[in-house]
């Protein structure tokens, strides 16, 4: 186990941090129930509302004047209220990760959760929104009668898959920042952390095999980054094998996925994908034997990344495979999409954005995985997410990224 000074390191400015050891994880039911008594959430002044003076500014009379202003000049709206640094964190809890169809009150937890880690790690402000509808006409139509409270939608736990169907269409009726953070957040440090990989391992992209197990919101982007990334020979599988054009049983978004993949045309299920595989992603929740893990190429590379069981377990995967990575926080290299979506939407309000470009998220993975380029280790191919350089540095490139496509 990892002493603290082996988990010592320095920011770019010089000033340490400790990346969490094993010690420190073991919680008790109590903690954990004790944390959320009362929500973990609150609204706090920015000045206080001490006298009758404060009162006349803040409230009636002297807010009077900023609304008429905001009546006659509407983008002022940005620079008196929160609304532009305001992210909306709206779901529907029809799929809550390890948890499923819970819905929207069991579900607003996490919610509350995302909300409590934009203001840690990006500064942002956010609000939880949960709806009592599974309905995407009704979700959309939701949306865009409360667009005038909010700068930024952060989509989450949208089953598939209605949520492709629900971020395309906000995206298109909102002029903001919209994301669905369980497809391309994932996606993002997916990229990040096979980027560290390949270059701890001295390999390139476009030679790659890659297997996705999961064809659902995380798997579909997965495989379109990668795709937008340079590696050319992507396989996904469902439950049912390999998303292959031979099939007949494909929704449209699989149908897409099969036109754009398995450039082999390779059918079957995983034991014909893995065969000479050198990277195996999985976001499902289903299981690999380990027979199909030793059959991929020399050294692969396994993110098996299935909480709380991964579809590979690391002991095993460790046998065969020279970098593993986990979505859990008791392995190394932790694929936590907070490493992503802070940064991506901060970068994007600075900018004054209105829409997150597949350029800004590979702009995204590229920062993620440059703070820790120069200290790569086979258990250290990404950042920790409580490294607090990541979403300055992820903000700045998002934002760089989109001045450079005019979407600024």
């Amino acid at each position: 186990m990892a002493s603290t000074a082996d988990n010592a390191h320095t920011d770019k400015a010089g000033a340490p941090f400790n990346e969490p050891t094993i010690d420190e994880l073991p919680i008790t039911d109590e903690e954990i129930f004790m944390a959320h008594v009362g929500g973990k959430l609150s609204v706090e002044l920015r000045a206080p509302i001490d006298t009758q003076r404060d009162l006349s500014i803040a409230y009636t009379p002297g807010v009077a004047q900023v609304s008429r202003a905001i009546d006659s000049e509407t983008h002022l709206v940005n620079k008196y209220t929160w609304t532009d640094r305001l992210v909306a964190v709206v779901s529907d809890g029809s799929a809550v990760l390890g948890l499923g169809d819970i819905g929207p009150r069991a579900s607003l937890p996490v919610m509350e959760g995302k909300s409590a880690l934009f203001r840690t790690f990006a500064g942002l402000n956010s609000i939880p929104i949960v709806l009592d509808t599974n309905d995407p006409d009704e979700i959309v139509e939701t949306l865009i009668r409360l667009r005038p409270s909010f700068g930024a939608v952060n989509l989450e736990d949208l089953s598939a898959p209605r949520c492709f169907e629900i971020e395309r269409r906000v995206i298109e009726a909102l002029d903001c920042p919209v994301m669905h953070d369980d497809q391309h957040g994932t996606a993002i440090v997916v990229l990040a952390a096979l980027k560290g990989a390949l270059r701890l391992l001295d390999r390139d992209a476009p030679d790659l095999k890659v297997v996705i197990s999961g064809a659902g919101a995380a798997g579909v982007a997965c495989a379109n980054i990668l795709l937008a990334s340079g590696v050319p020979d992507v396989i996904v599988l469902d439950s049912r094998g390999i998303v292959s054009a031979d099939r007949s049983d494909l929704n449209e978004v699989k149908q897409d996925l099969a036109a754009r993949t398995n450039p082999r045309a390779l059918s079957g299920g995983a034991a014909e994908a893995m065969a000479g595989a050198d990277v195996f992603i999985g976001v499902s929740a289903g299981t690999i034997a380990e027979e199909f893990v030793a059959s991929m190429n020399a050294d692969p590379i396994v993110f098996a990344l299935s909480n709380p069981d991964p579809e590979i377990h690391p002991t095993v995967a460790e046998k065969y495979a020279a970098v593993v990575a986990t979505g859990r926080s008791d392995f190394p290299n932790q694929i936590n999409n907070v490493l992503a979506f802070p940064g991506v939407f901060a970068g994007a309000l600075d900018a004054g954005a209105r829409r997150i470009t597949e350029g800004m998220k590979l702009a995204a993975a590229e920062a993620i995985f440059s703070v820790v380029a120069d200290d790569l280790r086979a258990d250290r191919i990404v950042p920790s997410p409580l490294d607090k350089r990541v979403a300055p540095a992820v903000a700045a490139a998002v934002a760089a990224a989109a001045q450079a496509e005019d979407n600024a």
